[in-house]
């Protein structure tokens, strides 16, 4: 059993020292936040293209980029921004509300009353050699398309691409992060992201070889983006746990299982081997228990049989010399003592009784092994505990949570969870954000799990077409709405990507009273 727990460790530890691979729907959910900042001079009824940048959202409403990409804003007042977002099929005007060139950084407040994804930053230390990916709006790939202004207000995709960081660079009065991750006019203030879809910083200029676009590119650090936004008071989601991939979670939860049911094996085996012994010894007891059984009851029997003949010569005598009743008497008593020993004889244990007494006697001795348990309701306040080792935490940093349990699935006194499985689960579908979670408890392992999925709008517009089917269940013992959160529960589930952005498992306790 250790050899087994010390192979499940050493694998472990071999994955957590990997890289963490890109995931495809990590990456797709980062580009949902990217936006393409449009600046266009108007002259009365005729609008002429300025340029345009790159830049990305940290706040619903507020667009973070370079601050050389709205500079002639500021200085031309016939200038405008349009904020193009990566898909639906809405822009926005956007308004300069920041503007720091010392680190070229800005900051927009999106107009219309549009709302947009946020991204979450990384603030932990970013490796030399981390895989990276730039997300933004090439002009040379504007440009080969031959996209003209009325393409360029319309959504679209960004263009991502790939590299590795090269190193911290102080450039300028400000860090940044030097990658190889090509990138050209247009992605300027677009991320720069991590494999899990983190901010590591915003790309504002490449090296210049031969007239070409860039063979390296430069970001502003997301040290100096967490300071910009908090002197501008913006709240942005920050998280410095290290990128790990889908892949190496999966592993790691098979090896615990893996292990975990070879020690119930081993448990059950090492249990079976005490009751063979224990077994064996209560054999030999009981054969030895029956073979005196025997010996005794045929002595016994002997012992009668010897009698009951003494008595039978003794009632003879007496017959002979004429004594009749004290030779009935004694002809009585020998019959007796007969009868008796032939019962005796005859009730003596059987060898075939071995196996009876041994089974009889191995079901009473497991019978006093059980602890006398009372059952327990699982209801009652939890506090939760995360798992790091177990979780994929890409945009979270919820280290605990409380949890009031009630049998039958009311979760806090208000969300009724319906059965999933061997546990109980919900489906969160947000009118506002583009997140779907899938909350979950398993009421006998005392364990509380969040699956988050990061979705694309036509997604998530048709998860909100199905949510709207089944309404929104108060706690309730209605079977029939209890069905309706577990088929909604499916329903929805068959819409999600195979594999959540985000998994957190959090370990429970039920606190005390």
């Amino acid at each position: 059993m250790n050899r087994i727990l010390a192979i499940l460790c050493l694998l472990s530890a071999i994955l957590l020292t990997g890289p963490a691979q890109a995931d495809p729907t990590d990456i797709s959910a980062a580009s949902r936040s990217v936006v393409r900042v449009v600046l266009a001079a108007k002259d009365g009824n005729k609008v002429a293209f300025v340029g345009h940048g790159s830049g990305f959202v940290v706040a619903p409403d507020k667009i973070l980029t370079n601050a050389h990409v709205v500079e002639i804003a500021r200085q031309e007042s016939s200038v405008v921004i349009g904020i193009i977002p990566s898909q639906g099929g809405t822009s926005y005007g956007g308004r300069i509300i920041a503007y720091s060139p010392s680190n070229d950084l800005a900051l927009i407040q999106v107009l219309d009353g549009g709302r947009l994804p946020p991204m979450t930053i990384f603030g932990g230390p970013v490796d030399d050699g981390a895989d990276v990916v730039a997300i933004g709006y090439p002009g040379s790939v504007d440009r080969a398309q031959g996209l003209d202004l009325d393409d360029l207000i319309n959504p679209m995709s960004p263009v991502k691409t790939t590299g590795t960081v090269s190193g911290g660079r102080t450039t300028k009065q400000f860090d940044t992060l030097l990658h190889t991750a090509p990138i050209a006019s247009g992605n300027s203030g677009g991320p720069l992201i991590d494999n899990c879809g983190r901010v590591l910083g915003a790309n504002s200029f490449g090296s210049i070889s031969d007239g070409n676009d860039a063979e390296f590119g430069f970001a502003v650090s997301a040290r100096e983006i967490l300071n910009f936004l908090r002197k501008e008071g913006v709240t942005v989601g920050v998280t410095a746990t290290p990128c790990r991939s889908a892949a190496e979670i999966s592993e790691q939860e098979r090896l615990r299982e893996t292990a975990a049911r070879a020690q119930v094996a081993a448990a059950k085996a090492a249990e079976a081997e005490k009751r063979d012994r224990a077994e064996s010894k209560l054999r030999t007891s009981i054969s030895q228990d029956i073979i005196a059984e025997r010996e005794n009851r045929m002595a016994i029997a002997a012992l009668m049989l010897a009698l009951a003949l003494l008595a039978a010569g003794g009632a003879a005598v007496f017959l002979v010399q004429g004594k009749r009743n004290p030779g009935i008497g004694a002809v009585g008593g020998a019959a007796v003592l007969l009868l008796g020993a032939v019962i005796i004889f005859l009730s003596r244990p059987d060898f075939s009784e071995i196996d009876d007494r041994v089974a009889a006697a191995m079901t009473d001795k497991a019978g006093d092994n059980i602890p006398q348990q009372i059952s327990a309701s699982a209801s009652g306040n939890y506090r939760c505990t995360i798992n790091p080792q177990r979780s994929r935490i890409t945009v979270s940093q919820q280290d605990e949570l409380l949890l009031d349990w009630a049998d039958g699935g009311c979760v806090n006194g208000r969300t009724q969870y319906g059965r999933d499985g061997a546990k109980w689960s919900r489906i969160f579908v947000p009118n506002q954000e583009q997140t779907v979670t899938i909350s979950s408890f398993q009421p006998d392992s005392s364990e509380f799990t969040e699956e988050r999925y990061l979705m694309g709008l036509d997604a998530m517009t048709r998860a909100r077409e199905i949510r709207a089917k089944y309404g929104n269940r108060a706690c309730t013992t209605d079977i029939k709405a209890l069905a309706d959160i577990e088929d909604m529960v499916k329903a929805i589930r068959a819409e999600l990507p195979g594999q959540a952005n985000e998994s957190l498992v959090y370990e429970c306790e039920k606190a005390a009273q």
